[in-house]
C-alpha cells in the first residue's frame, strides 16, 4: 500500500517536471517571437525614416504634388482649351484640338568631358524639378575640337508624360518664370514648324525645389514642349491657352 503510493507519487512529481519544462519551453518561444516582432518593426520604421529624408520619386501615371487628383493644367485644358480653340479654328471634333504629348528637360554639362563627376550635380537639381529620375545623355560622335569622344557622358536628360508633365509645365509657367530677373514673357519664334516649342533657361535657381545654398554653379537647361499640332499657330494657341507668358 505504501509502495502504492509512492509510485503515485513519483507520478505526480514527474507529469509536474514535464509540465514545469513545457512552460518554460513555450515562453523562451514567445519572447523569441516578441523580440523577432520587435526587431522586424525597428527595421520597418527606420526604412520609413530613411524614406522620408531621401527624394521621393513619383510612380507611373502619379504626380509629384497632387497625386490622388487630376492636375490642375489638365482640368484648365479639358475645361477651357478645347472649347476657345475649337470656336477660334471651327474645328468639329474636340479631337481635332491639338494636346501635349511629352515636355523634356535637357541639361547638358561641358565640363562633364573632362570631370564626369559634375554630373552629379546637374543629376540631383533635375531630379529635385522634375520629380523623376534623369538619365546621362553621351556624344554620339567624337568631336576633336572640343575634346569629346563617342560615349562620353555630356548630359542629363527627363522626358515628362502624362500628370508630371502637366504638374511641371504649371509650376513652370505659374512660379518658376515670374522669378525670373527682369521677366517680360517668352519668345514666339522658338516653333519649329512641327507643333514642338523649345525654352531655354539660364538659370536653374528659379524653381523653388532647388536649395540656393546647395547651388554648387549656376547652369541653365532646355525645355522642349512637344504637342501634337501640325502648324505653329495652333501650337501657339495652344500654349497661350494654358497659361504660357508671351511676349507681347
Amino acid at each position: 500500500m505504501v509502495a502504492a503510493k509512492d509510485d503515485t507519487e513519483k507520478k505526480k512529481d514527474a507529469e509536474g517536471g514535464d509540465t514545469t519544462a513545457k512552460d518554460a519551453a513555450k515562453a523562451r518561444t514567445e519572447a523569441k517571437k516578441v523580440a523577432a516582432d520587435a526587431a522586424k518593426a525597428k527595421a520597418k520604421k527606420a526604412k520609413e525614416d530613411a524614406a522620408a529624408l531621401s527624394v521621393r520619386i513619383a510612380a507611373a501615371g502619379e504626380t509629384k504634388v497632387s497625386p490622388g487628383k487630376t492636375p490642375r493644367l489638365r482640368t484648365l485644358y479639358q475645361n477651357k482649351a478645347i472649347p476657345a480653340m475649337m470656336k477660334e479654328f471651327q474645328f468639329k471634333n474636340p479631337m481635332q484640338v491639338p494636346r501635349l504629348t511629352k515636355v523634356t528637360v535637357n541639361c547638358a554639362v561641358k565640363e562633364a568631358v573632362g570631370n564626369p563627376k559634375v554630373l552629379d550635380s546637374a543629376y540631383e537639381d533635375l531630379l529635385a524639378i522634375t520629380g523623376q529620375k534623369p538619365v546621362t545623355t553621351r556624344a554620339r560622335k567624337a568631336i576633336a575640337a572640343f575634346k569629346v569622344r563617342k560615349g562620353n557622358a555630356v548630359g542629363v536628360m527627363v522626358t515628362l508624360r502624362r500628370a508630371r508633365m502637366y504638374e511641371f509645365l504649371d509650376r513652370l509657367m505659374n512660379v518658376a518664370l515670374p522669378r525670373v530677373r527682369d521677366f517680360k514673357g517668352v519668345g514666339t519664334k522658338s516653333f519649329d514648324g512641327r507643333g514642338n516649342y523649345s525654352l531655354g533657361i539660364r538659370e536653374q535657381i528659379i524653381f523653388p525645389e532647388i536649395n540656393y545654398d546647395k547651388v554648387d554653379k549656376i547652369r541653365g537647361m532646355t525645355v522642349t514642349i512637344e504637342t501634337s499640332a501640325k502648324t505653329n499657330e495652333h501650337a501657339r494657341a495652344l500654349l497661350a491657352e494654358l497659361g504660357m507668358p508671351f511676349r507681347k
